[in-house]
C-alpha cells in the first residue's frame, strides 16, 4: 500500500490533487478530529469540528506567510477588512467537509501505513533535526513530540492530517485511475485556440481632438467629492514611544572581570571537551563465536564481511564521550583501548560483543582565554538584562509617582522617539513601513485615545516599550491647495479620455453604418494597421496592443466594428473591425488535441476535485461562525457590528 501511495505521489494527477487539498494544509493547517463537542466551533462538517483555537492557528500560519512575503504587518483587524478572514474561513470549510465525506465513505488509512509515512517524512528531515537516538538508531517519540511542538503541532494533530492526506490520496488516486477525457475535450480547446482573427484598426490621433481648458475650483471640488472614498486619507496618530533594549545597552556595559570568573568556574566542566572514541561494535552468539570474532579484527579483516558471518551488522560509534556508549562495560573497556586496538569478548549488560577502537581524541580541559569570548557576551547580555530591569523600575516608580511617560522615562534614563504620523497599518503617510514599529505597538498605540498612555508591556529577552497616543488625526480629504497640481493632471487626463472615447464612438458608429474603415481613419488624420491571424494561441506574442483590445476582438463578431482602449497602459484608443474568422486547421487541431490530452484529463479531474468539496459541504449541511472566527483571531466584533450596522442604515437611506 505504501508503495502505491508513493507510485500516486508522483502522478500528474496527484501534483493537482495535492496542489487543490493538501498543500492548503501547508498554509491553513488541519484540525484536530478528536477535539470539541459537534456543533460548539468555528465549523461542523459531519463528525468533525474545528475549535475557535485550531482557527486561530490557521490564521496564524497564513498571517506569517504574509508579512513574511509581503514585508508588512497584517493586524486582525486588516484581515477582516480585506476579507481574509472569510477566504480562510470558506477554503477550512471545503476542506473539513471532503475530509469528512471520505471518513464516512469508510476510507481511512491504517495506523501502520500512517506510522510508517511519519517515519519516513521524519527520516528526510535534516541530520541534527531528525527524531530518531543517535545511538541506537530508533525513533525517539519524546524527540518527535518536541520537534512538533516547536511547529505548534502534537503528535495527535500531526498524525490526524496525514491520516486526511492519504485518505484523500487514495480516494482520489481510484477516481484519477478510471477518468480519460473524451478526446472531443482536447478537440474542442484546439479548435478554440487556434481559431485566427483579421484584425484592421486604426488609433484616434489626440491631435484631432479639442484639449479641455484647466478645471476650476467648482469642478474639482465636485471631482474630489465623487472620488472621496480614494481621496479620504486615513486616520493616523502622533506616537511617543518609550523603549527600554537590552540589546541596545549590551554596548555599554563593561564586564566585570569577577563575574565573568564567576561564570566561567559555575560552568568549567561543561564547556570543557571530553576524550572521545570512535570505535566498531559487532554483537556475538556466545563467547565463543567472541573469541573468533576478536581474532579476525585482530588480523586487520574488514568488520563488515567479518559481522556478516555470524549474521550480524556492525554498530559505528563515531566520536562518543564515555557517556555516551549505552554499555557501560563497553564503554570501560573501550576507553582502556588506543586507537587500532581490538578487545577481547566483552560480556556487557546488554549481551557479548567485540569492539575495534579506530579512533581516539583526547579531552581539552576549558581555560578562561579559550572561551572568554563566549563568556564575555554571556555575561554582557545578562548585565544588560539586569540594567533593562532596572531602568523598567525606575520607569514604573515614576509613573506611578504621577509622571507622564516622557517624563518617566527621563527618570528612569530610558529612549523616548516621537514618530511622524502613523496608520493603523503601522506606515507612514506615503504608505511606506516605519522601521521597528511591530504590529503589537500599532495594536496597543490604536486601542487608546488621544492623551491615553498604555502599561509598560514586557516583549521579552530584555525588550520593553510603553506607547503614548500625542495626537489623533481624524481621518480626512487633504485640502484642495495640497494636491491642485496633482488633482488637475488626473482630471485633464480623465477628461481627455472621455473626449477620445467619444470621438471613437462617433467614428465607429460610421464604420457600422457602411463607410470603410480605411475612409473613417483618413476623415480623423489616422491610418489602418492590420493584424492577420490573430490567435489565443498566439495572444502572448500581441500583448503589446493591451488586453482591453485583445479582449474585445476575440468576443467580436465577424465584420463588427469596435471601440476599446489599446497599449500596455490602455493609452490610447483605436477603431477597429473584424474582418475574419479562420477556423483551424483540422491537423492542426489533431496535434494540439493529442498534445493535450492529459492536460484535458488533468483539468477534468480539477474540477472534479473542486466540485467534490462542494457536494461535500451541501451533502453534510457544513456549518461556520464567522462570528466565532473573527472573535478567535482578535478582530474588534462589536466594533464591526456597529461599522457594518451604520452602513446598512446609510443603504437604507
Amino acid at each position: 500500500m505504501l508503495a502505491g501511495f508513493r507510485t500516486f505521489a508522483k502522478s500528474p494527477f496527484a501534483v493537482l490533487l495535492f496542489g487543490l487539498l493538501i498543500v492548503s494544509f501547508a498554509i491553513f493547517g488541519i484540525s484536530d478530529v478528536f477535539k470539541g463537542p459537534k456543533g460548539s466551533g468555528v465549523i461542523s462538517a459531519g463528525s468533525r469540528t474545528l475549535s475557535a483555537q485550531d482557527f486561530k492557528s490557521r490564521f496564524d500560519n497564513y498571517r506569517k506567510e504574509v508579512e513574511r512575503r509581503n514585508g508588512e504587518a497584517l493586524t486582525p483587524d486588516q484581515a477582516v477588512e480585506r476579507g481574509v478572514d472569510r477566504q480562510i474561513l470558506q477554503e477550512l470549510v471545503l476542506q473539513e467537509s471532503i475530509a469528512a465525506a471520505i471518513r464516512d465513505m469508510g476510507v481511512a488509512p491504517s495506523d501502520k501505513l500512517v506510522g510508517n509515512i511519519v517515519h519516513e517524512q521524519m527520516s528526510q528531515l535534516p541530520p541534527t533535526q531528525r527524531p530518531f537516538n543517535p545511538i541506537t538508531g530508533k525513533f525517539d517519540s519524546q524527540a518527535y513530540a518536541a520537534l512538533l511542538a516547536q511547529n505548534g503541532l502534537t503528535p495527535q494533530t500531526y498524525e490526524a492530517s496525514l491520516r486526511d492526506e492519504i485518505a484523500q490520496a487514495h480516494f482520489f488516486s481510484a477516481v484519477a485511475a478510471g477518468l480519460k477525457a473524451p478526446r472531443i475535450y482536447a478537440a474542442l480547446q484546439g479548435a478554440y485556440l487556434l481559431e485566427g482573427r483579421d484584425i484592421a484598426a486604426f488609433a484616434i490621433n489626440p491631435a484631432s481632438i479639442e484639449r479641455p481648458a484647466p478645471p476650476t475650483d467648482a469642478q474639482l471640488t465636485a471631482f474630489m467629492k465623487e472620488n472621496a472614498e480614494r481621496l479620504t486619507r486615513p486616520e493616523t496618530r502622533v506616537l511617543s514611544i518609550m523603549r527600554v533594549s537590552a540589546k541596545a545597552l549590551e554596548p555599554t556595559v563593561a564586564v566585570n572581570p569577577a563575574d565573568l570568573q564567576k561564570a566561567f568556574d559555575f560552568r568549567k566542566d561543561s564547556l570543557a571537551k571530553p576524550e572521545t572514541r570512535s570505535l566498531i561494535q559487532i554483537a556475538a552468539p556466545d563467547a565463543k563465536a567472541a573469541a573468533t570474532i576478536s581474532q579476525r579484527l585482530g588480523k586487520g579483516e574488514d568488520p563488515v564481511a567479518v559481522a556478516k558471518a555470524f549474521g550480524k551488522t556492525p554498530l559505528v560509534l563515531t566520536d562518543k564521550p564515555k557517556t555516551a556508549v549505552p554499555d557501560r562495560k563497553v564503554a570501560d573497556a573501550a576507553f582502556a583501548l588506543a586507537a587500532g586496538q581490538v578487545s577481547g569478548p566483552i560480556n556487557g549488560e546488554l549481551g557479548v560483543s567485540v569492539i575495534k577502537v579506530t579512533k581516539v581524541t583526547p579531552g581539552v580541559v576549558a581555560t578562561l582565554e579559550s572561551v572568554r569570548p563566549q563568556l564575555e557576551a554571556e555575561v554582557r547580555a545578562q548585565t544588560a538584562q539586569s540594567k533593562a530591569y532596572d531602568q523598567t523600575q525606575a520607569y514604573q516608580d515614576a509613573h506611578d509617582g504621577g509622571a507622564d511617560l516622557v517624563a518617566a522615562a527621563s527618570k528612569a534614563g530610558a529612549m523616548v522617539a516621537t514618530l511622524a504620523p502613523i496608520t493603523a497599518q503601522g506606515t507612514d503617510q506615503t504608505g511606506q513601513p516605519v522601521p521597528g514599529l511591530t504590529p503589537d505597538i500599532v495594536k496597543t498605540a490604536f486601542g487608546l485615545s488621544q492623551g491615553g498612555e498604555s502599561e509598560l508591556i514586557e516583549l521579552g529577552k530584555g525588550e520593553y516599550y510603553a506607547v503614548k497616543v500625542e495626537k489623533v488625526i481624524p481621518a480626512a480629504m487633504p485640502p484642495l491647495a495640497e494636491i491642485k497640481p496633482q488633482l488637475t493632471a488626473v482630471w485633464l487626463g480623465q477628461e481627455m479620455g472621455k473626449r477620445l472615447k467619444a470621438k471613437a464612438d462617433a467614428l465607429a458608429a460610421r464604420v457600422k453604418k457602411g463607410e470603410s474603415l480605411e475612409a473613417v481613419a483618413a476623415s480623423a488624420q489616422s491610418q489602418v494597421q492590420k493584424v492577420a491571424g490573430l490567435s489565443r494561441q498566439n495572444a502572448q506574442q500581441h500583448m503589446g496592443l493591451g488586453r482591453e483590445f485583445l479582449a474585445a476582438a476575440f468576443t467580436a463578431k465577424p465584420g463588427e466594428a469596435f471601440v476599446a482602449r489599446a497599449g500596455q497602459q490602455g493609452e490610447a484608443f483605436v477603431v477597429a473591425k473584424l474582418e475574419a474568422v479562420r477556423p483551424a486547421p483540422t491537423n492542426a487541431i489533431a496535434q494540439v488535441a493529442a498534445y493535450t490530452q492529459t492536460q484535458a484529463s488533468s483539468g477534468l479531474m480539477r474540477d472534479l476535485g473542486e466540485a467534490s468539496r462542494n457536494a461535500a459541504k451541501v451533502q453534510l449541511k457544513t456549518k461556520s461562525n464567522l462570528t466565532l472566527a473573527r472573535q478567535a483571531i482578535g478582530a474588534d466584533t462589536d466594533a464591526l457590528a456597529k461599522a457594518e450596522g451604520a452602513k446598512a442604515g446609510k443603504k437604507a437611506e
